[in-house]
């Protein structure tokens, strides 16, 4: 699983936590549809899904303006563990990964890929 911590000023920026979420949400997606994976948001339940699966999960802390946490992405893990749980709160949540969706998956291939897609996204915000 790769976990990535978002450290933003978004004050400094000019964006706000709404923004910031789709920003993160987006570059999921870019990332995804790079290795040929159709993605998709659910109303009231943050986070990346595909076919219905949760792929990506969000989770932010703003305090004086500033962003800490961030995401987790499954690239390439232990499933079994998210059928003892509620994932997210929901009950019966399928979960996927991308090694499962794809070939040739590398876990530092993915978060560089990742963060400079993120990049990109907050600086043209």
């Amino acid at each position: 699983q790769l976990i990535v911590y978002c450290l933003i000023d978004l004050k400094r920026l000019g964006i706000g936590v709404k923004k910031m979420v789709s920003l993160i949400e987006t570059s999921i997606m870019d990332l995804l549809t790079n290795h040929g994976i159709e993605s998709h948001l659910k109303d009231g339940a943050p986070g990346v899904y595909v076919d219905g699966a949760k792929i990506a999960a969000l989770g932010l802390k703003v305090k004086n303006g500033r962003t800490y946490h961030g995401l987790s992405l499954n690239v390439d893990m232990e499933l079994f563990a998210f059928a003892q749980i509620n994932p997210c709160g929901y009950q019966g949540l399928k979960v996927t990964q991308l090694c499962d969706l794809t070939d040739n998956i590398n876990l530092d291939t993915i978060a560089n890929e990742l963060s400079q897609i993120l990049a990109n996204h907050v600086t043209r915000h």
